[in-house]
């Protein structure tokens, strides 16, 4: 079962191994859920570098350039994540793979995002392990590394091996990571924030594993100003009110009331940060009648009152 919430999880530790040609749409995927994760959290879920093989800036496939951090043989942390993207072939060395070979032993998990499945695998590091890589060159991939069980999928996690098949898989590897290791809770709202399908569409469940939980999300975030029933919620899911409380709660870690309250109290914040409107027209706007009701759940849920929120 998922967890829900997990508030005292500890601060992960995320390094981006960057290559001339690699993908700016690709990183971005990757490191604005972190920056969205933290400022959710409200503490440091997450911190990341950049780091290249010599630590001099590495420059995008359309130009720009990013300073590293450091090198990657000075640094060690929690998931290392390798992005060479357009130029891979290039960067393939003995060097590179001496690099990530030595990384492994630094860093509990390995990834290669994009076409970076393909410098994990020149080091050795995906060897008896499943692994994808950008569907363009997988069957290249595939001739090349016998030893390497290729997936056409989108993304694989296998132990402590990652690999993923571009810029739109990454984003959704980072939401998958993050709730893993902070909760589905801070997940959602990281998800609201991107606009992705699991909070705003019902045909890809990212965030749950059946679409009929993805549809009951959706239901309820459509409907926060007057909330449903669960069981309304239930039925257009296509489910029993019961069958969808288990499935929820194998599924997210919560039940369907705490799942729309926290919907609703999301929404509550949003507007207390971004706009003057009252507490009361706030409470009425995410489907409670009473004000002091709102401040009563909110209190609870994000440790503030909307009010000293506003006010800090």
């Amino acid at each position: 079962m998922r967890s829900w919430a997990k508030d005292n999880a500890a601060v992960q530790q995320l390094d981006v191994l960057l290559f001339d040609a690699f993908s700016a749409h690709c990183l971005a995927n990757t490191v604005e859920p972190l920056r969205a994760a933290n400022t959710f959290a409200g503490r440091r879920a997450y911190a990341w570098r950049f780091l290249t093989l010599d630590g001099r800036p590495a420059v995008s496939s359309s130009g720009m350039e990013v300073r590293a951090h450091g090198k990657l043989g000075d640094c060690s942390g929690d998931l290392l994540i390798a992005m060479p993207s357009y130029d891979f072939l290039r960067h393939a060395t003995v060097t590179a793979a001496r690099a990530l070979k030595s990384a492994a032993h630094r860093y509990k998990v390995i990834a290669g995002f994009d076409t970076g499945a393909w410098l994990l695998a020149e080091a050795g590091l995906l060897d008896r392990r499943r692994a994808t890589i950008h569907w363009e060159e997988l069957s290249r991939f595939t001739e090349t590394f016998p030893e390497v069980q290729a997936e056409r999928a989108r993304q694989v996690m296998d132990g402590n091996r990652i690999t993923c098949t571009g810029a739109l898989a990454a984003f959704d590897t980072m939401m998958e990571l993050i709730g893993e290791h902070h909760g589905a809770a801070l997940r959602l709202e990281v998800a609201m924030l991107f606009m992705s399908p699991e909070a705003t569409e019902t045909q890809d469940p990212i965030l749950a594993r059946s679409k009929s939980v993805a549809r009951a999300v959706a239901m309820m975030q459509a409907n926060l100003e007057a909330p449903l029933p669960i069981a309304a919620v239930a039925r257009q899911a296509g489910r029993s009110q019961k069958d969808l409380e288990a499935r929820m709660k194998a599924e997210l870690g919560a039940t369907p009331q705490a799942v729309y309250r926290r919907l609703r109290l999301i929404h509550a914040r949003k507007l207390v940060l971004e706009t003057d409107l009252s507490v009361s027209e706030i409470a009425l706007r995410c489907g409670y009648n009473d004000p002091s009701a709102l401040t009563r759940s909110f209190k609870a849920e994000f440790g503030a009152t909307p009010r000293s929120l506003r006010n800090s």
